[in-house]
């Protein structure tokens, strides 16, 4: 690359990110995509419904271009008198199309955001506190990438919890390519190996 392009560099990381967290749906049962498979309740459709929110809010609110301008905003938005953790598991009356298509206007919304505006412009966290709440577009694209590839991390695990699937795209397995047996025999060597410094 010859001539850096720092938004577009961080446009395409944040862009992977987005569609590495998607693909973790692709194939799945309505049970599976909505499972709890943590102590705390991580499941695969709440994480994109939390980012979906994650991008409207830092995209939109933060830089005075509201996604939920002139419409009521769902339940769960920050906003809104919500129960704890409303934007990380979806209702019976959320379908995976609403919420996959949710995030999808929501890459647009943020990507004109992103369009508009240069790095260095400013915004203002609402839910901050007031005395840090000014940030630039820069620090806010940075912390989405950061939050959106976290979430995509989850996101994996617990895909390869439910079916096996791993990979970081659905065409693109960034992992040795070795058969079951020799996976199994890999865990079962971390194990013994663990429980041997353990004592």
């Amino acid at each position: 690359m010859i001539e850096p392009n720092a938004k577009a560099n961080l446009l395409r990381y944040l862009q992977e990110a987005r569609d590495a967290l998607v693909w973790k749906l692709d194939g799945l049962s309505e049970y599976d995509i909505r499972r709890p498979l943590t102590p705390t309740g991580t499941n695969l459709l709440g994480l994109v419904k939390h980012v979906a929110g994650v991008e409207l809010a830092y995209f939109g609110d933060t830089f005075g271009r509201p996604f939920f301008g002139q419409e009521e905003a769902p339940a769960w938005w920050y906003t809104r008198e919500s129960e704890p953790n409303a934007d990380m598991w979806a209702t019976a009356d959320e379908s995976r199309d609403q919420i996959v298509g949710l995030y999808r206007e929501a890459w647009e919304h943020s990507d004109g955001t992103i369009a508009t505006l240069g790095l260095d412009a400013t915004g203002r966290v609402p839910w901050w506190p007031e005395e840090r709440g000014e940030v630039t577009l820069h620090h806010v694209l940075v912390r989405v990438i950061s939050d959106t590839q976290r979430h995509a991390g989850h996101a994996d695990i617990l895909r390869e919890l439910i079916d096996g699937s791993v990979g970081y795209l659905q065409d693109a397995n960034n992992l040795p390519s070795q058969d079951r047996t020799w996976w199994q025999g890999h865990r079962s060597r971390l194990e013994r190996v663990a429980r041997e410094v353990n004592g």
